[in-house]
């Protein structure tokens, strides 16, 4: 029994001295790579560091020294770097210097309160030898200032800490020289601010940016003074300049979430082309942890956009995932389900998201979405007037609901009720060209001719680029009225608004056959057909039928 604890003994004390090994190893690579920057020293001093908690796990120094490289490294974030270093501190609460090192962290994630805490109790550690600490103490609070506001009480710690550092620089001298820089450079960060605060304040922007450029390129702080200057180009509508700078940036902090929310909202809002640079930014904030329903909504619209059907669904289900009872997003992965054609869950998604109802007027489009969907994919008419019905229920201003009944309606041979519904979108709103335009379709199907061209004539007055409107004027003129020359005007005024509107092309062709100019109507149907190649509007068959046609004895 003896024997066994012996060498469980021997055992341990060979691999703490092989951790000491490592640890020793590690410090020189650190050291080297403080110095020289090498990256064969940094990746070397990670390995011994690893190593050296691999053979002892109770090595303190080690957490915190490994957090600040891998940081170097970008291979952990903030919130991993002041976990390592709280581990430290778990291992042993007396060691000053993790808690400097987890100061550090917490005053680079603007936990200013925490970081000042820590920095404090690494002070009380070691009161002789506490210049880093103080020193430290002092120039987070001029950060704090510089990212807040300036206030007596940061001020005045700022100076009492910078100047109890310098008595007792004696005992702490040679981990001193680094922390002075720091205090000059942050020194100069507050000028610079300060500067600029002043010329932004007195409109000069101009020289606010001149003044911020210089203070990035002074001080290295790219990722404050560039997000500055994108600040002022946005409001000054210079948005191809404020992405850039917010790009320059992101360059020199990848994980700043602020920043990385600016450039995806300003891509988004300026340049809808570019579906790229937020869905990258969208998927960086997920990777650094900032894991919310709203980013996973914003990424299944940009992946919808793309076409990316699968992955919006994913998207929109993950944003469920963490509000499962958002209406909202139940109507956008409805949408994004209904372009996947899987129509049967989208109709699921779409009436929970109208039992929810937060607002009248929204509810109302769902409705008139849903009612849509079984109309056209489900041949389900009652349904589908049930739902609209229920649209006019919550908004009855909403004219589009009318038009949507009207068009039912009218496929239904229901033309009386057709017409009613769209007097009522008319009604509803008198600058509606389209509901003119319909009107005008069911009342010549009814033969009220000249009502039916007032409704035409109506919907080009509003509207005088409404080709289908010409077009559908055309109709009226020849076959209503047979008056070919008022027609033929109106068909190839339809054409000069759209060149390869088939029907326009294929009426005139009608008007020159019925003119006797066979070789016109021919290339008008010519014209027709080639059209209807690329994006079909009629029967094929229908225009070579009225093309042999001319030619046969």
């Amino acid at each position: 029994m003896f024997k066994e604890k012996t060498n469980s003994t021997e055992e341990k004390s060979e691999l703490n001295l092989m951790a000491e090994n490592y640890m020793e190893e590690a410090r020189q690579y650190h050291e080297r790579y403080l110095i020289k920057g090498s990256r064969h020293d940094l990746d070397n001093a990670v390995d011994s560091y690893i190593d050296a908690i691999k053979f002892n796990p109770n090595i303190a120094e080690a957490y915190y020294r490994l957090a600040t490289l891998l940081w170097d490294k970008g291979e952990i974030n903030l919130a991993s770097a002041i976990e390592q270093c709280k581990s430290a501190i778990q291992l042993n609460p007396s060691n000053a210097n993790a808690r400097i090192y987890a100061a550090f962290f917490l005053e680079l994630a603007k936990k200013y309160d925490e970081a000042e805490a820590e920095f404090k109790k690494a002070i009380k550690l070691n009161p002789l030898k506490s210049a880093r600490s103080r020193f430290s103490l002092a120039s987070m609070y001029i950060e704090k200032m510089h990212d807040t506001n300036i206030n007596i009480k940061d001020f005045s710690g700022s100076l009492y800490y910078m100047l109890s550092g310098g008595l007792s620089i004696a005992f702490d001298y040679p981990s001193v020289k680094m922390l002075c820089k720091n205090i000059s450079k942050n020194l100069s960060l507050l000028f610079y601010d300060t500067l600029g605060n002043i010329l932004e304040k007195t409109k000069n922007y101009s020289m606010a940016v001149k003044a911020y450029d210089y203070a990035a390129n002074t001080t290295g702080r790219d990722e404050i003074y560039y997000r500055k200057i994108g600040d002022i180009n946005v409001k000054n509508e210079e948005i191809l300049n404020a992405k850039n700078s917010y790009l320059k940036a992101l360059e020199a902090n990848p994980n700043d979430k602020e920043l990385l929310l600016k450039v995806a909202t300003l891509t988004q809002v300026y340049y809808e082309d570019d579906l790229d640079t937020p869905i990258d930014c969208y998927t960086k904030l997920l990777q650094i942890g900032e894991d919310n329903a709203n980013i996973y909504y914003e990424l299944g619209h940009l992946y919808l956009k793309k076409e990316d059907f699968i992955n919006s669904i994913n998207a929109f289900n993950l944003a469920l995932e963490k509000d499962c009872e958002n209406p909202f997003y139940h109507n956008a992965i409805a949408y994004a389900l209904i372009r996947a054609e899987q129509y049967e869950e989208a109709c699921e998604h779409y009436k929970f998201a109208i039992d929810k109802n937060p607002n009248p007027e929204w509810t109302a489009i769902v409705c008139q979405a849903i009612a849509s969907l079984y109309y056209k994919v489900f041949d389900d008419v009652d349904t589908a007037l049930d739902f609209l019905k229920t649209a006019i229920m919550l908004d009855e201003k909403n004219d589009e609901v009318y038009i949507e009944l009207g068009d039912i309606y009218m496929d239904c041979d229901d033309l009386d009720s057709s017409i009613k519904a769209y007097c009522q979108a008319i009604k509803l709103n008198p600058k509606n060209a389209p509901a003119y335009n319909k009107c005008a379709m069911a009342l010549w199907r009814k033969d009220f001719i000249e009502e039916a061209i007032i409704a035409y004539h109506k919907a080009i007055n509003i509207n005088p680029d409404y080709y289908s409107a010409y077009n559908n004027l055309g109709v009226i003129y020849l076959d209503g009225i047979r008056n070919l020359k008022e027609a033929k005007k109106l068909f190839e005024t339809a054409i000069s608004l759209k060149p390869d509107y088939v029907m326009a092309h294929f009426n005139l062709g009608r008007v020159y056959e019925e003119s006797g100019k066979n070789i016109e109507a021919a290339k008008s149907y010519q014209k027709a057909l080639e059209l209807n190649e690329i994006e079909p509007e009629i029967e094929s068959e229908e225009i070579k039928s009225k093309l042999f046609g001319l030619f046969e004895v």
